[in-house]
């Protein structure tokens, strides 16, 4: 299929994210506004505006919404607080819906803060983090399993994000994993991708797409050696891709020698946050659409090629991946 081809059938495809669905706040700050506090002294950061975006697993989303998919769904936690309040509405302009969203008292929304300054556009202070590091309360995670159990069929993709890097507290959490792995054992022709920072050697049955070294992590935890042929078999997975950044990404199969698809290079690119998302967006919808790993990690590779040269958490638009292909 061309791209052109495959592009044109997004609109009639469905997604839905699962798992660390969390909110970006971009504030840039003046440091002219430095002024010390006259209570204790110490400098502030004075912020002279914000952007909120949806961050995480809100990012895969992001990235599906610009490419055009017919129809965008998360389903995670979020807190009964004002960052719940950004997130939810940030999503909403995004017409991706969060009607799968738990509510949940006494959690605060995972929240990025990141802090620009005005004079350089640069991010130069270290990054306020909302996180949380209690485990999911069983009432809590009962309905999320409850919700992805009763809604999954409807959609033709699954993008699981487990983003947390704490042991608990991560929307992903052994319960919900089992559910997961059961749903890729159960229909093994639906595109269940699975994107985790530090815990992808614990799924089963499903597509799995960590970075190198959150592969090679995977490895060494699970049996002490680098070996992504047979972590791939310790996955029971068709289909495990290692993205290796400027590289390109390797296909790991069954009874197939792994495969590189290599990315067209980028000099310069303007900032990497969030490749790794948009990777899994557009190819995991390409291969829902074109049911090819090559073509569809391809596809993928373009889509990050494009949201790199933009600042913070990129998105690539339709028109762009015409742009930047020569199949059209």
């Amino acid at each position: 299929m061309t791209t052109a081809e495959i592009l044109a059938a997004f609109p009639r495809m469905s997604a839905l994210v699962v798992g660390d669905i969390c909110l970006d706040r971009w504030c840039v700050y003046d440091p002219a506004q430095a002024d010390p506090s006259r209570e204790t002294g110490i400098p502030r950061i004075g912020i002279i505006s914000t952007e909120v975006t949806p961050g995480a697993g809100g990012t895969v989303a992001n990235n599906l919404a610009a490419l055009g998919c017919g129809r965008v769904s998360v389903l995670g936690i979020v807190g009964d607080d004002g960052f719940g309040y950004e997130l939810r509405q940030a999503l909403k302009a995004r017409r991706i819906e969060s009607d799968l969203l738990v509510n949940t008292a006494g959690r605060q929304t995972f929240t990025y803060t990141k802090l620009l300054n005005a004079s350089t556009g640069e991010e130069d202070q270290p990054r306020v983090d909302f996180i949380c590091t209690e485990p999911v309360p069983a009432e809590t995670e009962k309905q999320l399993i409850e919700n992805l159990k009763a809604s999954w069929q409807a959609f033709d993709v699954i993008l699981v994000s487990d983003q947390a890097e704490t042991e608990t507290g991560g929307v992903i959490t052994p319960g919900m994993r089992s559910v997961i792995n059961d749903l890729g054992a159960a229909r093994p022709d639906k595109v269940i991708w699975v994107d985790s920072r530090l815990r992808a050697e614990h799924f089963r049955h499903v597509i799995v797409k960590p970075n190198q070294r959150e592969a090679e992590e995977a490895c060494l935890r699970a049996f002490g050696e680098v070996d992504f042929v047979r972590l791939r078999e310790r996955l029971q997975s068709k289909l495990l891709l290692v993205t290796h950044g400027r590289d390109g990404v390797l296909l790991v199969r069954d009874s197939c020698e792994p495969v590189w698809v290599r990315t067209r290079p980028v000099e310069n690119p303007v900032d990497i946050c969030g490749a790794g998302d948009s990777f899994s967006a557009g190819a995991a919808l390409a291969l829902a659409v074109c049911g090819d790993p090559v073509r569809a990690a391809a596809f993928g590779n373009t889509v990050a090629s494009i949201t790199i040269m933009k600042k913070g958490t990129g998105t690539a638009s339709p028109a762009e991946v015409l742009a930047a292909t020569a199949d059209k």
